[in-house]
């Protein structure tokens, strides 16, 4: 299936997972889908395996919640953000480190504080090898944190491998 891309979101310079400057991190860009859904992408680096060849299961679990925590930026516009409050996780397959990382999210429910959301790491093949699910407290990011994001370079940064389009599966 091809899905054309409607928007692309914001990285930080340190957060392990979109973090530019992050030289342990996955760097991860996410892209707003045509359908709804957010798209993350990354690629794994040996450090981020668990058992030789295979990622990390907490590496999995901090893409998958990031991902579902972000989908509700798109709804935002970038002004409210997901606190998780509670998550979970089915892995089906390893996740093999060779080759880019696509996990999709999206939103299920969404209330006045809360919403839930769920989420996929899509195997090259279109399976799915892990599937997660969470619950979420909507907050303005000036009640999560007190830093400056114009200072943590909190920005999004386009470049060539920028997709207009993308294939799942």
């Amino acid at each position: 299936m091809q899905l054309a891309v409607k928007g692309k979101q914001p990285n930080s310079k340190m957060c392990f997972v979109c973090g530019t400057d992050n030289g342990f991190g996955l760097k991860s860009r996410f892209y707003e889908l045509e359908n709804g859904d957010l798209l993350a992408r990354f690629m794994p680096a040996p450090e981020h395996q668990g058992y030789p060849g295979r990622l990390h299961g907490g590496i999995a679990a901090a893409i998958l919640d990031e991902t579902i925590g972000r989908a509700i930026m798109m709804k935002y516009s970038g002004t409210v953000w997901g606190v998780t409050v509670d998550f979970s996780m089915k892995l089906k397959k390893p996740v093999p480190l060779h080759g880019e990382i696509q996990v999709l999210a999206r939103i299920t429910r969404d209330r006045k504080k809360i919403f839930e959301g769920s989420g996929e790491i899509v195997l090259a093949d279109g399976s799915e090898a892990i599937t997660a699910a969470g619950k979420y407290l909507k907050m303005e990011i000036d009640t999560i944190t007190d830093t400056d994001f114009e200072q943590e370079s909190w920005e999004v940064s386009y470049d060539a491998q920028d997709p207009e389009a993308v294939r799942l599966g």
